[in-house]
């Protein structure tokens, strides 16, 4: 059956101004720069600590966690590892072996070939699931500058920018948030990506500056030192309007704020 030309005209006109899934979204959470934030991946997660802000790891901790955490008022982060394979992860037997390369210093945790696409999709789609159905409000997704280590395979840093951008767009495309991992070098290309970042050390490396992308974009940046005392960077992470702190390596409860 024809249609009349004026419902095909709004029709097309219709089609025209869709918003694309990597656009942001108002449902979508955007941190703000300076934002106090708990960053906990080990131990039974304090939620008491009295920040608007957790960072949590994804596989460990339960719906029933985040809840408690959105009932207090909390955003609550997902973190994954997106760039390293774990041997102790639940899903760590579908990793084919082709795509598992060095050791990244820690532990269990070994490079992947980032390059791989085709396989490593599924699987991180997989965990994204995971951190939509237990509610999360973001991703921290880790490992994600491989192409500057020795990974075992011959990263480039477009490999790296292709699958940074795959990472955020599946973040995206379930409702929720994402951040940046260090990652520094390529700041300037991803923060149109990403909606916040999260840092390492940047003011033990002098590096924070790098940082400040995100915040003139009015995207916060979480960072956390570990060697340096707080009188060593706080001055600098206000100046920079960075949300900064200092946790101990295991990342457990304990935090010193700036």
């Amino acid at each position: 059956m024809r249609r009349p030309a004026l419902l095909v005209l709004l029709l097309l006109l219709a089609g025209c101004t869709t918003v694309p899934d990597d656009k942001p979204s108002d449902s979508r959470w955007q941190p703000r720069p300076g934002v106090d934030w708990q960053w906990q991946l080990t131990g039974r997660v304090d939620t008491s600590v009295d920040v608007p802000v957790y960072d949590i790891d994804g596989f460990d901790q339960s719906k029933a966690t985040v809840t408690a955490l959105h009932r207090k008022g909390r955003k609550v982060i997902c973190y994954l590892s997106t760039g390293a394979w774990e041997d102790w992860r639940p899903d760590a037997k579908k990793f084919p072996k082709s795509v598992i390369g060095k050791g990244n210093g820690w532990e269990g945790e070994r490079w992947l070939d980032i390059r791989r696409v085709d396989v490593l999709e599924p699987l991180m789609a997989a965990r994204l699931d995971m951190c939509r159905e237990k509610g999360f409000d973001a991703v921290e997704p880790d490992n994600m500058d491989g192409y500057k280590n020795r990974t075992g395979f011959r990263l480039k840093a477009a490999d790296q920018l292709r699958y940074n951008r795959l990472i955020a767009k599946l973040a995206h495309e379930r409702g929720m948030s994402v951040g940046l991992k260090n990652d520094l070098d390529q700041i300037p290309q991803l923060v149109k990506d990403f909606d916040f970042a999260v840092n390492e050390q940047c003011a033990e490396y002098d590096e924070c500056e790098a940082n400040t992308p995100f915040i003139k974009a009015n995207k916060a940046v979480f960072h956390v030192e570990y060697e340096l005392p707080t009188r060593r960077f706080c001055a600098e992470s206000r100046r920079l309007k960075l949300s900064s702190m200092l946790k101990k390596y295991e990342l457990g409860v304990w935090r010193k704020a700036c």
